[in-house]
C-alpha cells in the first residue's frame, strides 16, 4: 500500500507561504507557514500532522494489542506532542510524547500496559523515523 500527500511552496522561508494536499482529499490547499509552524498563525505544520498521525495509528495498534489479549476498548484517547528543538546544525524533532487514555472493561492494569507497550513500539509511525528515505529531484527548467 502506498498513500501520497504533496506541498506547494512559494517565496522565502519567512514570507513565504505553502499549501498541502493529501490523496484522500482530508487536507486539500490546506496552508501552512513559518507562522503557523513557529508562532500563532492559522493553519497546520508538519509537527502537527505528525502527532495526529502518531495518534492514530498508536491508537489503532493498540486497539488490535487489545484484541490479541482478548480485551476490547470502550475508547482509546491518545495525544501525541512532538518536540521541535533547535540546534547548532538545525532544527530536528527530539521527541513524541504519547498520552493515552482508553476506558477497557475488565482489563488488568498488567495487561493494558503490556499492549500499549507493544502498540507504542509496533506502530508503523513508531518505527517512520528509521525508514529509509529515497528520492527523485528535478529542476524544471
Amino acid at each position: 500500500m502506498k498513500k501520497s500527500a504533496s506541498a506547494v511552496w512559494q517565496g522565502g522561508i519567512k514570507d513565504g507561504k505553502g499549501t498541502l494536499k493529501t490523496e484522500s482529499g482530508v487536507l486539500d490547499n490546506t496552508p501552512y507557514s513559518f507562522h503557523t509552524r513557529f508562532e500563532d498563525g492559522k493553519g497546520t505544520n508538519p509537527e502537527e500532522l505528525i502527532g495526529a498521525a502518531h495518534a492514530g495509528c498508536f491508537s489503532m495498534a493498540l486497539s488490535a494489542e487489545l484484541g490479541k489479549a482478548g480485551m476490547t476498548a470502550d475508547s482509546i484517547e491518545t495525544t501525541a506532542t512532538v518536540t521541535l528543538d533547535k540546534s547548532s546544525d538545525g532544527f530536528s524533532i527530539t521527541a513524541i510524547h504519547l498520552d493515552v487514555v482508553a476506558a477497557i472493561p475488565g482489563a488488568a492494569q498488567a495487561a493494558f500496559e503490556a499492549a500499549a507497550n507493544a502498540a507504542k513500539s509496533g506502530c508503523p509511525v513508531s518505527k517512520v523515523l528509521n525508514a529509509q528515505i529515497t528520492m527523485d529531484a528535478r529542476l524544471e527548467a
